[in-house]
């Protein structure tokens, strides 16, 4: 009699013993969904800001010299070295110091998507990307021309500029920062949570 009353007892309490452990799973499901979310927005906040920053670094540089292979504001800057100073200074990413390859280690984007802080390259020399300057939005963008110019601000869509446009790049700020978002997050995930999602797949 008693082992048929325990079989009772257990049979009642097993659905409900699951339903405490699938209730429990969902709150780690959900917390860890919220954390995520959380640090996701927190990543595109930082984003922002530093793009806020690089623009405000930027347009601290306006009237300094054109040098040719000029990397720093004593010296002056040539195109690609303002823009690899800019990004070194305000973000920390280090650019190579010429156009062409400065477009050939960021993202392609389309121009309908330029935001500020984006790379605009232009054909001034007979060859594609041979300048670059940094967007600021609205069309206009930060550079530093040429011998006898300024770290100055043009519009895109001048005559001279529009025909030259070779297109818009992204430097990849928001890869390095899910990367970074990802790992910790991972770290934070409890090993029981991460057990039972991997034996649920």
């Amino acid at each position: 009699m008693k082992n048929k009353f325990l079989i009772c007892v257990l049979t009642l309490l097993t659905p409900l013993c699951w339903a405490v452990n699938s209730s429990t799973q969902n709150d780690q499901r959900n917390q860890v969904d919220k954390g995520l979310l959380d640090r996701m927005s927190s990543a595109e906040q930082k984003v922002s800001a530093q793009a806020s920053t690089l623009i405000a670094n930027a347009m601290q540089l306006l009237g300094v010299p054109y040098h040719r292979g000029g990397t720093n504001e004593s010296s002056g800057f040539d195109c690609s070295g303002f823009v690899r100073a800019m990004y070194e200074k305000s973000i920390g990413i280090v650019l190579p110091h010429n156009a062409r390859e400065q477009a050939s280690v960021t993202d392609k984007i389309d121009p309908v998507e330029l935001q500020p802080g984006d790379l605009v390259f232009f054909n001034t020399m007979k060859h594609t990307f041979s300048h670059v300057g940094i967007y600021l939005g609205n069309g206009k963008f930060i550079h530093s021309p040429r011998t006898g110019y300024k770290v100055r601000i043009e519009d895109m869509r001048d005559a001279y500029w529009s025909i030259r446009f070779n297109g818009a790049r992204r430097v990849p700020i928001d890869e390095a920062e899910n990367k970074k978002l990802a790992k910790s997050l991972k770290a934070e995930i409890p090993n029981n949570f991460q057990d039972s999602a991997s034996t649920n797949r």
